[in-house]
């Protein structure tokens, strides 16, 4: 039997890519990727998926109480906002000037 964990996931997300949510109870919410755990492959979107934990006082949290903070998505549950018509698209890679550069499949838009 092979071990399926040590096999990473192609990720063609990057840090800064603004993506929607496609399932789960944050589904349709858009935001902007803070983080890429590769080897997890989870995503942490900014202002989505936000869990409240209960915190004890410490010294660099003098109140503690209940906070707010947002947990990781799987990357699978994330799909990338095409700029052109603000939905959900996949990502192609092309070669343009000698450069790779990715694409929205969509709308066929150049991305950053």
């Amino acid at each position: 039997m092979i071990d399926m964990t040590k096999y990473e996931v192609k990720c063609r997300l990057k840090k800064g890519d603004e993506v929607i949510v496609l399932s789960g109870r944050c589904a349709g919410q858009k935001g902007k990727i803070d983080n890429i755990d590769r080897k997890h492959d989870k995503v942490l979107v900014s202002g989505i998926n936000l869990v409240k934990r209960h915190t004890k006082p410490s010294v660099s949290d003098q109140e503690g109480g209940i906070v707010e903070k947002a947990a990781p998505l799987h990357i699978s549950k994330v799909a990338l906002v095409d700029p052109k018509t603000k939905k959900a698209t996949r990502i192609g890679y092309k070669i343009e000037d000698g450069k790779k550069v990715r694409f929205a499949k969509a709308s066929g838009t150049i991305l950053a």
